[in-house]
């Protein structure tokens, strides 16, 4: 059992507008008259289409394949037919688009073959690889990949199952406890045999108390070690640093992770979703959404994903003095700029704002520098420092103040007495290195694309030279061979080699001859006549002479 909560740094204390959402059971929300399912359902990784306009799906049916580590399948949300592949805007601050299958639902509800799967009859890696083909994510707003949160199951003492749901306004984690705290239980147990830890432990934020019986009460059934705390409703508790801290006493330091310090935390809806899938073979096609702010019939709402918010704001009946939509929580949600973005696996919220719920912002007044922003941020920021770094476009200096320590929370602009929208500034600014990242990669690239050319055009004159060389060496070679072959076949065949003794004596007796002439010549001096060439002369005595 903790023995002692701690506090974290900075935080508030915003109106929760819990109750306007939360005191009903969740209900099943209508499938929409077409499904809009994005293939990229989170900024890190898209997934690559498997299925052709005119196909028939079932629900739970692979429509995208997960590419690359951080990619996880995609599913069809309900059985009918494909009509179409097609940019549909995402539910992100980006607003940029990505490639969505559209569905056209058959109402049948037609499921794929369903089977449970034993985690524990597999090898971890198997186990890991069939999460990630059931497409489940992190549900409490980063969207990462749980396969990869698992890690490699040595090094986490402490699994944390965050149920803290800190936002105002939203309701769903709320809900869920209330309502499958056994099931949460179950897949939080999962979990903790996947990754290796020796305890688990559920901060829910004490103004759920009808959450926190639940869950005590389903813990009182199970053996493993799982231990349900209640912490203190504070803004933003439900942040995974903040947790930690409140529930372990570890300060996570500046760019470091909880992993780093034996502890790993998973959102209530994400065990949920791995108790689905584990014993009942479901990947995850749907999750709780609420409907809240100016609405008529607020409350929570399990959707198909894919389906468009317009068709769900049918059922929480927006007033006529609507101005915007939210999509996620005051702080940290986003406005929604086009109503047919579909409902992805982190759309936990959608809001209707009006100027009496959410008024217009005052203007924006000089920075004092009183302090308020540092004294309320939980990252144990500066933002009134990162703030002057913004504006002045000094993004390497904001970097330098741990820019992307920065949760985004929105403490600081809450509680800042020039409403300055401080979140946006810094959103701006991250946005910014981003894009110079962008760049130089680019221009990194490009350079190793350059030097890369050259080095493979010198390669290939080295090459070519190495083989000019070889070739003239190979003749030579040839070219000697030869002549020493027949020498050597002379010298191997008797005959030949006694012709070529004669041909040498004969040689050798020429040249004799021509030494000895010579020697003559020189003997008789230089006017003697040639012995070789005089004629004979008759003597005078001769008897032929005288007749």
């Amino acid at each position: 059992m903790i023995a002692r909560l701690f506090n974290f740094h900075g935080g508030i204390k915003p109106d929760s507008h819990k109750n306007e959402s939360s005191s009903l059971p969740i209900a099943n929300a209508p499938l929409p008259p077409r499904l809009t399912i994005p293939l990229r359902q989170s900024v890190r990784s898209a997934a690559r289409c498997l299925v052709a306009p005119g196909q028939r799906v079932l629900k739970g049916e692979r429509i995208g394949a997960g590419e690359g580590p951080l990619g996880t399948d995609v599913h069809a949300s309900t059985s009918g037919t494909v009509v179409g592949l097609a940019p549909c805007a995402m539910a992100h601050a980006s607003g940029l688009d990505t490639l969505a299958v559209v569905i056209e639902p058959d109402g049948k509800d037609e499921w794929i073959e369903r089977r449970a799967f034993d985690h524990r009859a597999v090898p971890r890696d198997a186990a890991l690889r069939y999460l990630s083909t059931c497409g489940i994510v992190g549900m409490g707003g980063a969207g990462f990949p749980t396969h990869i949160k698992l890690g490699n199951g040595r090094g986490i003492e402490t699994l944390i199952i965050n149920g803290a749901e800190c936002e105002p306004w939203i309701t769903c984690d709320d809900r869920l406890m209330r309502e499958g705290a056994a099931q949460v239980l179950s897949g939080a147990a999962i979990l903790h045999e996947l990754i290796g830890a020796r305890r688990t432990l559920v901060g829910i934020e004490d103004n759920k108390r009808e959450a926190i019986a639940a869950m005590r009460e389903a813990a009182a059934h199970l053996t493993a070690p799982v231990e349900i705390v209640a912490i203190p409703t504070r803004y933003p508790a439900g942040g995974e640093k903040q947790l930690i801290r409140v529930l372990t006493g570890i300060e996570i330091a500046h760019g470091k992770l909880g992993t780093e310090f034996g502890v790993q935390c998973f959102n209530v809806g994400t065990a949920h979703a791995v108790h689905r899938a584990i014993h009942y073979g479901e990947p995850l096609v749907s999750r709780v959404v609420t409907l809240t702010g100016n609405v008529s019939h607020p409350g929570n709402y399990e959707v198909a994903l894919g389906t468009p918010v317009e068709t769900l704001l049918a059922l929480a009946g927006p007033k006529p003095d609507t101005d915007r939509y939210l999509m996620g929580g005051p702080m940290m949600g986003i406005t929604i700029a086009d109503l047919s973005v579909p409902i992805g696996k982190t759309s936990n919220c959608i809001i209707a704002a009006s100027p009496a719920l959410f008024p217009p912002p005052p203007p924006e007044l000089p920075c004092i520098r009183c302090g308020a922003c540092a004294r309320a941020c939980p990252a144990d920021l500066q933002p009134f420092e990162l703030y002057w770094f913004s504006r002045a476009k000094n993004v390497g200096k904001a970097q330098e103040y741990h820019l992307f320590d920065c949760i985004e929370c929105g403490s600081c602009a809450f509680v800042c007495p020039s409403h300055i929208p401080l979140v946006d500034y810094f959103r701006f600014s991250k946005s910014e290195i981003w894009a110079r990242e962008r760049e130089l990669k680019a221009s990194d690239q490009a350079r190793e694309r350059f030097e890369f050319r050259n080095y493979r055009q010198e390669r290939e004159k080295e090459e070519k030279a190495a083989k000019l060389a070889a070739k003239a060496a190979e003749t030579r070679a040839k070219l000697s061979g030869s002549a020493a072959a027949t020498d050597t076949a002379a010298a191997d065949d008797p005959k030949k080699a006694l012709i070529a003794a004669a041909l040498a004596r004969a040689k050798q007796q020429a040249a004799t001859a021509e030494s000895g002439t010579a020697a003559a010549s020189h003997a008789n001096g230089p006017g003697a006549p040639d012995s070789t060439n005089r004629r004979e002369q008759p003597h005078p005595h001769d008897s032929d002479a005288t007749s």
